[in-house]
């Protein structure tokens, strides 16, 4: 499948504003990067350098008044979701060094006070890919999917104690289950063909049978037409921008991705 994407954003800045930003898709085992483009409006110096779980970042500082980010991509992605029913969990002394960090508690997963609810969501699940599969589908039955409800990221606990969310609150709760069993879990943030309102979309992959396969809580079912942006613990760790001084003003944004 191949699509484009592009996404803009406007802010408003009072006073010179060092910024990190996280907004070019990388080629993977599941995706393609054919051809992209990246504009800043006023033209600034950017640095671009790769964080510690692979993704492309660009440092600047945005000057005072408009300004403006402008991407778009042709990427070839994958027109299915691959699913691995039946498929093993993965000791942990057999696990890559890099999956290590997935199994840990982070500041919106907190995975070592799920064990006991994970272990009864999974009771009669296979270890492996199948616990994952019935996670998923107890998000989707136990949660609310409501889009653009939150502008805040919640915490695991805070969204199973409001049973809604948006789809990264629904990502955290997902990974911070997966982790109580010792099943390595992150997110992920990008672009989604198929969402509906079109906007950037979170999701989580787990690491089951030897790779990271995707789960996503917000759909029905499993289709392809998935763009992954960034990978990460967690919220924190996938935002596509981080500014740093005082606040500033996102007054545009908008997202598009079509079939080409």
């Amino acid at each position: 499948m191949w699509l484009q994407t592009s996404c803009e954003l406007q802010f408003l800045i009072d006073i010179p504003t060092p910024m990190i930003l996280m907004l070019r898709p990388r080629s993977g085992a599941q995706q393609w990067i054919a051809s992209e483009e990246y504009l800043l409006y006023p033209s600034v110096s950017a640095v671009e350098f790769t964080d510690d779980y692979g993704n492309l970042c660009q440092r600047l500082t945005a000057p005072p008044g408009d300004f403006l980010l402008s991407t778009s991509a042709r990427i070839l992605t994958t027109d299915s979701i691959d699913e691995a029913h039946g498929s093993g969990f993965v000791d942990i002394q057999n696990l890559p060094d890099g999956v290590l960090k997935y199994l840990l508690p982070s500041r919106y997963c907190e995975s070592d006070r799920f064990g006991e609810m994970a272990a009864e969501i999974v009771k009669d699940q296979k270890p492996g890919y199948d616990q994952v599969a019935q996670i998923e589908h107890w998000l989707h039955n136990s949660i609310g999917f409501q889009p653009a409800s939150s502008f805040s990221s919640l915490s695991a606990i805070e969204v199973n104690q409001q049973k809604s969310g948006v789809c990264r609150d629904l990502a955290h709760l997902g990974i911070a289950l997966c982790r109580s069993l010792s099943i390595p879990a992150r997110m992920v943030v990008g672009y989604f063909y198929h969402l509906e309102p079109m906007e950037l979309h979170a999701w989580f992959e787990a690491y089951v049978a030897d790779r990271w396969y995707t789960f996503d809580a917000t759909q029905t079912e499993k289709k392809g037409g998935y763009v992954a942006i960034g990978y990460g613990r967690d919220a924190a760790d996938v935002a596509i921008y981080n500014q740093f001084g005082p606040a500033i003003t996102l007054i545009h944004q908008k997202v598009r991705v079509r079939s080409i």
